[in-house]
């Protein structure tokens, strides 16, 4: 009878325990690492959307134009802290490459491959929870002040109309039916019926993490350390608490965190954290019936059981940079003047550390230093979106079967290789 496989995970956010559960799905006994409570991650603090068509690289054609602009207007949608240029500015350049049109097709074509499959590779995970409603129903709305600010998108759309994913035309009669609260204000609008939002962040995070420990899987609340090795392999991990785990696969799945272990993984990786920042009100005395994105005001609305999450403005910060959560004041300013009737009282602010790779594209890959360590990060703004298929990917790997999506795009190597992927 062979030995159960035992596999350690690093990180216990959305791709961490995700990964975790394919795993499990493999026969192996897995130990999931982090020092937060479940739930209590990048990912709570998301506007909460699978948004599958999402697959454009944040550095769209003529963002260099836009930088002066951020460095003076910090209460625009994307903001770049003056103190932060230097120390980012080499992630930058690599960014602004991205901004290509050659580039922004190849990565969008990438990204499709992956989120393609989000639903049927969520459904296998959802299936393990008792609540059954943790995923929405219903589609996603994205509306515009003008029909310029529609038209600037056009080009967009149509490049993810040709890679499969759908979007209706709404206008103003199409936005009020959709959304009652918002009558009478746009005229312009998109729906994208392929799209849902979770019905709470945090909570469908820890409904996975219930998932995963039900099926005997250990998680626990502390941070490793290192990660053992010896004659080229892995052996397993050393927590901060002095405990050894064993384990035949590591996974590398901290977000920002996974920075630590790049010396021992063998790769050079541009791996940088944005600050995305949220504004929670548990009573807000309106009505959303979908998540809606606010394109002109750079955030959106979502609806869902702790309250209306409002967020989605993000900064460039630097590493290891305070939150400013003056950032999130300025988004709940711009809701209060779209709806003066917004109740604020018991308010919550928040921030996520998006991990960003300056394509956009995530890392799944294999470490070539040590063999049995699997890396699975850098999932920018689709974190919660690309949890289980990153999961199911990972779990290939690890049986070292061939996987249905080509993960050339997705090697933690493309940086060091000249970004040919």
């Amino acid at each position: 009878m062979s030995k159960q496989q035992q596999s350690v995970v690093i990180g216990g956010g959305i791709v961490g325990v995700c990964c975790a559960l394919y795993l499990q799905k493999e026969g192996h006994q897995v130990w999931l690492i982090d020092p937060a409570a479940p739930g209590d991650s990048t990912a709570k603090w998301s506007c909460g959307q699978m948004a599958v068509s999402e697959i454009i690289p944040l550095s769209k054609p003529g963002i260099l134009k836009r930088i002066p602009g951020w460095l003076l207007d910090q209460t625009g949608p994307l903001a770049l802290r003056p103190a932060a240029v230097p120390s980012i500015l080499p992630w930058f350049l690599r960014f602004v490459g991205n901004a290509r049109p050659s580039r922004i097709n190849a990565i969008s074509q990438a990204m499709a491959t992956l989120t393609r499959e989000v639903y049927n590779d969520f459904a296998a995970l959802l299936a393990l929870c008792p609540d059954k409603t943790l995923l929405g129903q219903r589609p996603v709305i994205e509306v515009f002040d003008t029909p310029h600010g529609l038209a600037a998108e056009r080009e967009h759309l149509e490049l993810r109309e040709r890679l499969g994913f759908k979007a209706e035309m709404l206008d103003a009669g199409a936005i009020g039916e959709l959304e009652p609260v918002l009558a009478g204000k746009f005229s312009h609008g998109v729906l994208f019926p392929d799209w849902c939002a979770v019905s709470d962040t945090k909570g469908f995070i820890a409904a996975l993490t219930e998932a995963f420990v039900r099926q005997g899987g250990i998680r626990i609340d502390t941070e490793a350390a290192t990660i053992l090795e010896a004659q080229g392999v892995a052996t397993g991990v050393t927590l901060h608490d002095g405990r050894m785990l064993s384990a035949d696969h590591v996974v590398v799945a901290a977000g920002t965190g996974s920075r630590r272990f790049f010396p021992q993984l063998g790769v050079r990786v541009p791996l940088t954290g944005i600050s995305g920042y949220q504004a929670l009100l548990p009573q807000p005395e309106v009505e959303f019936r979908h998540s809606v994105i606010y394109a002109d005001g750079g955030f959106c609305f979502t609806p869902m059981t702790r309250g209306l999450q409002i967020g989605g403005t993000i900064e460039f910060a630097g590493a290891d940079a305070r939150p400013d959560f003056r950032r999130a004041e300025i988004i709940l300013q711009k809701a209060r003047r779209l709806l003066p009737q917004l109740n604020d009282t018991a308010k919550e602010f928040g921030v996520g550390h998006r991990p960003f790779l300056p394509d956009t594209k995530p890392i799944i890959d294999r470490s070539r230093r040590l063999q049995n360590v699997l890396m699975a990060f850098g999932h920018g703004q689709l974190g919660l979106t690309l949890g289980a298929t990153t999961g199911r990917l990972i779990a290939d790997l690890a049986a070292k079967r061939s996987t249905a999506q080509d993960l050339t795009p997705f090697s933690a190597y493309r940086f060091m290789e000249g970004e040919r992927t």
